[in-house]
């Protein structure tokens, strides 16, 4: 069995689509709308094929997000080894995208990194030389 996709409700779904095409190479699908039900949605597939679906309605709630909430808490994305994570660490910082934690190893053995994405949504960023040393 795999996970086929992950699904997040965004209230602006282009900034949301650019900002995964651009930081993680994403490759977005056609966008789908169906206005009788106020939909509209964007697949963003990665090269390992996972994929990652963003809806929005007009009529989304839009809670304000506390960070240690029950439910969806982060999305964890392997971009490559150490030096990867630094440099996209570089690139975020350039670009202004907010860093909650900069680049460490963790007590659970991932080198990574933490940041948000334009609607307050965690993403690790993470090596794949690393990995949960509990396994």
């Amino acid at each position: 069995m795999k996970i086929d996709h992950v699904a997040m409700y965004v209230n602006d779904l282009e900034a949301e689509k650019d900002f995964f095409v651009k930081y993680f190479n994403a490759k977005a699908g056609s966008k789908y709308t169906n206005f009788r039900n106020d939909f509209s949605n964007y697949f963003l597939s990665f090269a390992d094929g996972s994929r990652l679906e963003i809806m929005t309605r007009n009529s989304s709630a839009d809670p304000k997000k506390d960070r240690y909430r029950t439910g969806y808490h982060h999305i964890a994305i392997c971009v490559g080894d150490r030096k990867d994570v630094d440099d996209m660490m570089k690139k975020f910082d350039a670009d202004g995208v907010i860093v909650v934690s900069g680049a460490r190893t963790t007590g659970d053995g991932y080198y990574e990194a933490v940041v948000v994405d334009p609607e307050g949504n965690e993403i690790e960023i993470i090596a794949e030389d690393t990995q949960d040393i509990r396994s």
